[in-house]
């Protein structure tokens, strides 16, 4: 039977038992200034779509497509700062209570 030092992953350090054990820091990931959106829409200064639902509880909700939103899922503006960085065009996909 394997002890229980070699059942633990190695991103994981244990304290004695199972039960009391505490992750490593996490990486830091870093977010390289490059266009999201390499062809879709690109005579647009900005790509916005918008989508139609009967069942939300909002009546505009916006999601992020530019993967740099401090509140991910939800679009907090980052996309302004991105496109000027790389010139993109990428904006928020608005979701609408119809």
């Amino acid at each position: 039977m394997a002890s229980t030092s070699s059942i633990i992953q190695s991103g994981f350090s244990c304290g004695g038992s199972l039960s009391s054990f505490t992750a490593k820091p996490r990486r830091m990931v870093v977010v390289r200034a490059e266009a999201i959106n390499p062809d879709i829409k690109k005579d647009e200064a900005k790509v916005v779509d918008s989508v139609l639902v009967t069942e939300l509880s909002k009546p505009l909700t916006a999601y992020c497509r530019c993967w740099r939103s401090g509140t991910f899922p939800l679009c907090d503006g980052s996309h302004v700062k991105h496109n000027k960085e790389t010139g993109d065009n990428v904006g928020p996909l608005l979701l609408k209570k119809q």
